[in-house]
């Protein structure tokens, strides 16, 4: 439960150890004070940042704790003033003011204030659970804010320049913050459980696996049909890991701007390196590293040749960007290509008891009556788990029209009936016999919108030693 007259000390008693300790730098902050303090730049030399000194007002204070009426939760006590004029509120007693928080605050809040932490490591007559290293580490660093990505995106690209603008509509770029799916809202195969694990562990030493001379780590492909949890894992990897998330779709390089295809990609890859420590997802990788044909567009195969050369010049060790690409098509990928990455991880779809794992945790916090996820499991083989969210949602929306806000076991399964008569619609060459074609093309739909039947062979070309030993199965949740 939230202590309003807690949040307001430890805010205003940080801003004030940080204005006084010129020891500390922004990562000793904790990144929700941060963004109440950041500066933008003024001008090209001026990234902006954090200045100094920090004066906590009622206005920044009620932005950073959510307190609607910080001073009256904190004028009762002995070491606080307010000025009138100015709203500031700032500590009459410092000393008074830590040992108060120091007797109320427990070790998780602690971890998350370095600048604090570091005060208290200085007072021989306190006590704490907690290093001020161990804080640090514990402390998502500025690199992954949302204001500091912006202001280096705003440093390196030019928004009056067409070709920059051009460029940023290819690449999304988003903080830890705002990706809302964490790895414990996901259900993951063993072998995917194991690649986590130990990227996490090379990200954790990397200075180690430099100084032995490991340092081809770190370049990752998922592979496995859409809706399988490609996407959702690596930016759930990025909230775990609190890195930048940058993502870019080949496809869109390729199909807008071909003949500036190899350029965008060097661009990708200098952004990934600018935002470093980061996470460079490259989604629909096959749309340019596929098989090369002797008739392919010459600017296409520029691009692949570029890509490739990226892809070796980018260093998990050397310049802290994990990478991580995607595809649904492995077949159309070329030996030169799979040779670039040093994992491929499976991402099929789930088997019948994952699918019931998650049933159970996208329903978790859904009131079904009488649910019973395996019923439900064994009616939806094929499925990914995209596909089981969307079957819920239209459970949960067709009682809505009932004016009702508790499904029940009944809705799931006619809403699985529904999803079922509506993929069938999909493999059809026409609609109502009028001749309407559901592709686009004059033809029948490709193959590779059949998302819940078809299934995707491995290709000839990569080694057989390369590929997963594991048979498991996975699921995307979110």
């Amino acid at each position: 439960m939230s202590n309003p007259a807690l949040d307001v000390v430890e805010f205003v008693l940080t801003a004030e150890l940080y204005t006084e300790n010129r020891d500390l730098d922004e990562n000793d902050l904790p990144p929700r004070f941060r963004q109440v303090f950041w500066t933008d730049q003024t001008d090209d030399d001026d990234p902006g940042g954090v200045e100094r000194p920090l004066t906590a007002t009622s206005a920044s204070t009620r932005t950073a704790t959510g307190v609607e009426r910080p001073w009256e939760s904190v004028s009762e006590l002995l070491f606080t003033e307010k000025t009138e004029f100015s709203g500031e509120i700032s500590l009459t007693q410092r000393d008074m003011a830590l040992d108060w928080y120091l007797e109320r605050a427990d070790a998780d809040r602690l971890r998350t204030n370095p600048a604090v932490v570091a005060t208290a490591e200085t007072h021989d007559d306190v006590s704490i659970d907690v290093t001020h290293e161990e804080a640090r580490n514990d402390t998502r660093p500025i690199q992954a804010d949302r204001v500091w990505i912006d202001a280096l995106l705003d440093e390196y690209f030019d928004a009056d320049e067409d070709e920059d603008t051009e460029m940023l509509d290819l690449v999304q770029v988003r903080a830890p913050e705002e990706i809302e799916t964490t790895l414990e809202d996901l259900v993951l195969t063993l072998d995917q459980e194991g690649e986590i694990t130990k990227i996490v562990k090379a990200i954790e030493h990397r200075e180690y696996l430099a100084e032995i001379g490991l340092r081809e780590i770190g370049k990752l492909l998922f592979v496995g049909p859409p809706g399988t949890g490609k996407t959702t894992v690596t930016r759930a990897l990025a909230h775990e890991l609190g890195l930048p998330f940058v993502e870019v779709k080949l496809s869109m390089i390729t199909s807008q701007y071909l003949g500036e295809t190899a350029k965008n990609v060097e661009k990708t890859f200098e952004v990934a390196k600018r935002l470093s420590p980061c996470i460079l997802f490259i989604d629909e990788f096959d749309s340019v590293a596929k098989t090369r044909r002797s008739d392919e567009h010459a600017a296409l195969k520029r691009a692949v040749n570029t890509l490739l050369k990226s892809i070796d010049g980018i260093s998990l060790i050397r310049d802290e960007v994990l990478l991580i690409g995607a595809t649904n098509h492995p077949d159309q990928l070329d030996a030169a290509a799979w040779r670039r990455f040093d994992e491929i991880v499976n991402f099929p779809k789930p088997d019948r008891d994952m699918r019931a794992d998650i049933l159970e945790v996208v329903t978790r916090d859904m009131q079904i009556a009488d649910f019973d996820p395996e019923e439900v499991a064994d009616r939806t083989q094929g499925l990914t788990g995209s596909d089981l969210r969307m079957v819920l949602r239209e459970a949960v929306l067709e009682a809505l029209t009932e004016d009702r806000m508790k499904i029940t076991q009944e809705d799931v399964m006619v809403a699985v009936k529904d999803f079922e008569e509506r993929d069938n619609l999909k493999n059809m060459d026409m609609i109502d016999g009028e001749g309407a074609k559901v592709a686009g093309d004059g033809g029948p739909a490709p193959e590779h919108n059949h998302d819940h039947e078809h299934t995707h062979d491995w290709p000839a070309t990569p080694p057989h030693s390369i590929l997963p030993t594991s048979h498991g199965t996975a699921g995307r949740v979110g």
